[in-house]
């Protein structure tokens, strides 16, 4: 098991040696400095805003695992679809930038992950009162 923690350990390294190798000798990004700015917003809105808020949503009005995970999984979703949606409509003339209903799009994935979630929970439910009898 050792070995394995040290291999991937090592291949993650290296990858993300070679992410930065590429992020530095990009020829599109002219300022690395904006880039290192926008990684830490990023770090500092997702460790500072986004996972407390989560936390304590989760732990006040939500009971149970599936429904604490689905809230998760929807944050997450939220989080990639919430810039393409507010952005809609502002294609500045080029059709082929933000093509896609994405606002229809992220409620059919909140929709399909919620039934998943709570089919997940009956299911759970069913077995936990199978057990009992």
């Amino acid at each position: 098991m050792r070995t394995f923690r040290v291999v991937t350990a090592a291949v993650g390294v290296g990858l993300i040696g070679y992410g930065v190798y590429g992020l530095l000798h990009d020829s599109f990004i002219n300022d690395p400095l904006d880039v290192l700015i926008w990684l830490v917003g990023g770090l500092v809105i997702h460790d500072g805003l986004w996972v407390p808020l989560l936390c304590v949503l989760g732990a006040t009005f939500v009971r149970g695992r599936v429904l604490r995970g689905w809230l998760i999984v929807a944050a997450a979703f939220t989080a990639v679809a919430l810039p393409p949606i507010l952005r809609d409509g502002q294609n500045n003339g080029n059709a082929s930038l933000l093509p896609l209903p994405y606002l229809r799009n992220w409620l059919i994935l909140l929709a399909v992950t919620a039934v998943a979630a709570g089919l997940t929970a009956l299911w759970s439910r069913l077995r936990r009162r199978r057990r009992r009898a």
